[in-house]
């Protein structure tokens, strides 16, 4: 029997636990091991269902063999705090915080035992975690901190966001936009490129295409709006392509994303976009769809996806959560823990050519 993927809740007053029932619900979990509270897990699923859904406690992802046909398998880790299923919808909580938080050590130490083949994270509260005194500012900080328990250094890993029509790595993520100009450095650059050079070429169908997105309007417009493409961007260009990796640029970073963007009848010249923040990378993506977005992890020792959204509070508790997001990054973790494509368009009938 194939490893299964182990599925974290996510804060225990946001939509997560509701999209990874109706995810169980559709079928898209199967295969799958739930790893959370089981009160949390069955008020989200009576908002589906008033009779809710039989939960299934096993102590280890192999047990998922003996689950019964229609059970949400369900791993309940240590440490998680009384009471998660009786506080209100939609509030930052610290507890809930500390039993995100619980899930995802727990997840990654079965993951990391061999026992499961991925994770596959349910959206969490930065603002919970850092409540519950957790000092990470989210999955991706926390995530390569627990990868490096036991080995030495941090991996250098890189968040990516990817639907059917484009992939985007980020260079910085979760720190204030003055903070992230100063980590926009040559070396933080080039480490992105080899990053994304040595785990995307399976999804790519060989060396990927890396488009790099400037930092500066017009990328600078030869220096004329600022001096960070010339003198850090281009240079850790030249440098990964000496080391034999393709990438070009730095290009205007308010089009780059249309000449990666894969389209029916459109030969694009790209496989994936490197920008240098945060919003600069995820605002087309998301735009193009956050139903079908996912958020993937790259430069782990192991797999690693997300729904490309948070928590929703505002909805949180109505039973209106959509799982497509949630649904979509169960795939890609398949697809990455089988050798398989991660989730990406088909090239395009025209073909595809380089620039």
């Amino acid at each position: 029997m194939p490893l299964p993927l182990l599925i974290t809740m996510g804060d225990a007053v946001g939509i997560g636990p509701e999209i990874v029932l109706r995810a169980f619900r559709q079928g898209a979990a199967a295969g799958c091991v739930v790893v959370g509270d089981p009160a949390v897990l069955q008020r989200a699923a009576c908002l589906l269902d008033p009779l809710g859904v039989p939960l299934a406690l096993v102590d280890s992802p192999q047990a998922l063999c003996d689950v019964p046909p229609g059970a949400l398998p369900l791993l309940r880790p240590g440490g998680l705090p009384a009471g998660l299923a009786e506080l209100p919808w939609g509030q930052v909580d610290a507890r809930c915080g500390a039993a995100a938080a619980a899930c995802i050590r727990a997840a990654v130490a079965r993951v990391r035992a061999g026992q499961a083949a991925g994770l596959v994270t349910a959206p969490i509260h930065k603002e919970a975690l850092a409540a519950a005194g957790e000092p990470f500012p989210g999955h991706t900080e926390m995530l390569q901190a627990l990868a490096a328990q036991g080995a030495g250094e941090p991996p250098p890993v890189r968040m990516m966001l990817a639907n059917e029509e484009l992939r985007v790595v980020l260079v910085t993520i979760h720190v204030a936009l003055r903070r992230a100009i100063e980590l926009v450095t040559r070396e933080a650059v080039l480490q992105t490129l080899r990053v994304v050079h040595a785990a995307v070429p399976a999804w790519a169908g060989g060396a990927p295409r890396i488009a790099v997105a400037g930092l500066n309007p017009h990328a600078g417009e030869g220096g004329l709006f600022g001096d960070e493409e010339r003198a850090i961007i281009a240079p850790a260009i030249a440098d990964a392509r000496a080391e034999g990796i393709d990438a070009a640029g730095p290009f205007p970073p308010d089009t780059v994303f249309m000449r990666a963007r894969r389209r029916a009848g459109y030969a694009e010249p790209f496989d994936v976009v490197v920008a240098m923040t945060h919003d600069h990378g995820l605002i087309p993506v998301k735009y193009l769809g956050i139903e079908q977005g996912v958020n993937i992890t790259l430069g782990l020792p192991f797999v690693r996806s997300s729904p490309d959204h948070g928590t929703a509070f505002d909805i949180a508790g109505r039973g209106v959560a959509d799982a497509a997001s949630l649904v979509a990054a169960i795939a890609a973790a398949r697809g990455m823990a089988g050798g398989s494509p991660a989730p990406s368009p088909q090239p395009s009938p025209a073909g595809r050519e380089r620039v």
